[in-house]
């Protein structure tokens, strides 16, 4: 009789790996569900507010710039202080991003309601460490499947954000200002969540400790160039089609509601692949599932180009959520294996810093897409799927190209 071989000990992931990632999952469902909630209500709230239509994304790219602005302290935090304090100093600049963007509500201010949207945007950035976390303490076999696990928290994030935005956004007289409110509520009660988290803060550097390559170098490494410039590209084209989504699906004639299912359902799809993502990155390799992810969001625009039906508008954003979801992925693993523990504050910041300026361009521009380049919101949208083409050319000319560069100029 055949035996049963055991599962090598390192596949496995330790204890505290495991307990990391299950507090990790848990903060991606319970505080990510803000971020579809402020994506979904803030190119409404900002067109009701804003004295030209042209801006009415503006509060989305407020949020953006500020996670790009602040990827390289909040990593330099954590390198510093742990995970923990930087998770929660992220929260803590979530619910005072929240609370300025109630009361820019209440009093209708379209300036300060962009002063709390900037602010939010130090949570979003301190968010986008999770899938990092879950990484450090993971062995080399198990850490794709972590990263994977946490993304995949992001599904319950997807159901919860957009049916609290239907539950709370006409609670009061003013619109949308109890979404706001009980954005204010997610990140104090979330917060209690990392003081589980059980993450070594990083050992202060002795003189003769090595210091890692220094930022130009890194971006000079074959693997981290193609990793930097595919999630790039992965996650400012989801933002760009994303941030216009409620604004064109209203703008057809669709109801508000409409516009939040169709969010779900691409948040949706932007998490419930990681279940299985880490698997398959571990049978097929990174670069194989980012070029799948690549495909994926030419594919979304392809099917936003055939029409300005509530089907297309589905059919669109759930292929854009899992094009990006294979390509950021596959990008954050791919970065995680390319450089070393003394190098990681440092990559991990700069990365940030670089997807989130291209995120940030991407929600600018997609207000002015949709809004100001053409007659009406179809013409807006065309506009925006169009734009997609040259930056998935470029994603995909450099992985085509790292793939044939020989394996010792890699590292």
């Amino acid at each position: 009789m055949t035996q049963t071989q055991p599962i090598p000990a390192q596949n496995l992931g330790t204890p505290s790996a495991k307990r990391n990632v299950v507090i990790l999952v848990l903060a991606q469902a319970i505080l990510g569900a803000q971020m579809p909630m402020l994506f979904t209500i803030g190119g409404l709230a900002g067109q009701s507010l804003a004295s030209n239509l042209c801006f009415a994304t503006l509060p989305i790219s407020m949020i953006v710039l500020s996670s790009m602005l602040s990827a390289t302290p909040v990593s330099a935090v954590m390198q510093r202080f742990g995970r923990r304090i930087g998770f929660m100093v992220g929260t803590a600049f979530g619910a005072a991003g929240a609370a300025v963007g109630a009361y820019a509500l209440s009093i209708a201010s379209f300036p300060l309601f962009l002063v709390g949207s900037f602010l939010t945007g130090t949570y979003m950035s301190a968010h986008g460490f999770y899938r990092f976390a879950a990484a450090d303490t993971a062995s080399d076999a198990f850490r794709p499947k972590a990263i994977s696990y946490v993304m995949a928290g992001g599904l319950a994030a997807a159901i919860i954000g957009p049916q609290l935005v239907k539950l709370t956004s006409d609670a009061f007289v003013v619109p949308f200002l109890g979404a706001y409110i009980a954005v204010i509520a997610i990140n104090v009660l979330g917060s209690l969540l990392f003081l589980l988290l059980d993450i070594p803060t990083p050992e202060k550097p002795t003189a003769d400790a090595p210091k890692g390559r220094s930022r130009w170098e890194l971006l000079k490494t074959p693997q981290i160039a193609v990793a930097v410039i595919c999630a790039m590209v992965s996650y400012a084209l989801m933002n760009l089609v994303m941030t216009s989504t409620p604004l064109a699906v209203v703008g057809c004639g669709f109801e508000q509601d409409n516009a939040a299912d169709v969010v779900t359902a691409h948040v949706l799809a932007m998490y419930a692949p990681s279940f299985f993502t880490g698997h398959l990155i571990a049978r097929f390799g990174t670069k194989t599932i980012m070029a799948a992810g690549l495909v994926i969001l030419a594919g979304a625009g392809a099917v936003a180009l055939q029409g300005v039906q509530l089907e297309n508008f589905f059919v669109a954003l759930i292929l854009l959520g899992l094009g990006w979801n294979f390509g950021f992925i596959g990008a954050t693993t791919l970065l995680a294996n390319s450089h070393t523990a003394e190098e990681r504050g440092r990559m991990q910041g700069l990365n940030d810093l670089l997807v989130f300026g291209g995120v940030t361009l991407a929600s600018l521009a997609s207000g002015g897409l949709m809004n100001c380049s053409g007659g009406d919101p179809v013409d807006g949208w065309q506009a925006v799927n169009y734009a997609m083409a040259p930056f998935l050319v470029l994603a995909g000319g450099a992985l085509i190209w790292l793939m044939f560069q020989p394996k010792e100029e890699l590292a």
